[in-house]
């Protein structure tokens, strides 16, 4: 009996769990198309394909007045700032600047709100282009090669003179 108590000292149970399904997202975009949506947004503004129409001083004086006491404008202060803003949160993306991960997800979509709410009020000129254009321009560029080869062979062989077949003497 000994012996069977030893062996069943050996015997390990183990739980098997079933592991949860996850809930299914209703969420219209994914993080990595929002990720996306901010690269082609930055991308897009980095080569000048659109335009930016920040706030302006005399815009934001419209909301905070100026007194006739200040020297100064603060709006401009105000102005510049939110470009400052918008380039810090770009050098956080690029990893241009020193950041933890927390960080660089919470710049990508404090960009991806401006780039809401600069289309909802009509502040961006141009067109966003997507990052994978210059694939398909390439895809085209080859496909367009390829056509290019194919009509010159067979423009080749139906204007290419056919050698006369020489003639039988009739007996």
């Amino acid at each position: 009996m000994s012996k069977n108590n030893a062996d069943d000292k050996k015997i390990i149970s183990v739980r098997i769990r079933k592991p949860e399904p996850k809930p299914e997202s209703s969420l219209l975009y994914s993080e990595k198309d929002i990720r996306r949506f901010v690269s082609e947004f930055v991308s897009s503004w980095i080569r000048g394909d659109i335009i930016i129409r920040f706030p302006t001083a005399a815009e934001l004086a419209k909301k905070t007045p100026l007194s006739i006491a200040f020297p100064t404008d603060p709006s401009v202060n105000a102005e510049l700032k939110i470009k400052e803003h918008y380039v810090d949160l770009l050098s956080v993306i690029a990893g241009t600047k020193p950041s933890t991960a927390e960080e660089q997800q919470r710049a990508i979509d404090e960009v991806f709100k401006m780039l809401l709410m600069f289309r909802s009020a009509n502040r961006i000129e141009g067109k966003i282009i997507s990052n994978d254009l210059e694939k398909r321009i390439q895809d085209l560029e080859k496909t367009t090669a390829n056509q290019t080869k194919l009509v010159e062979q067979i423009t080749a062989f139906l204007f290419t003179p056919k050698k006369p077949k020489p003639n039988k003497p009739a007996s």
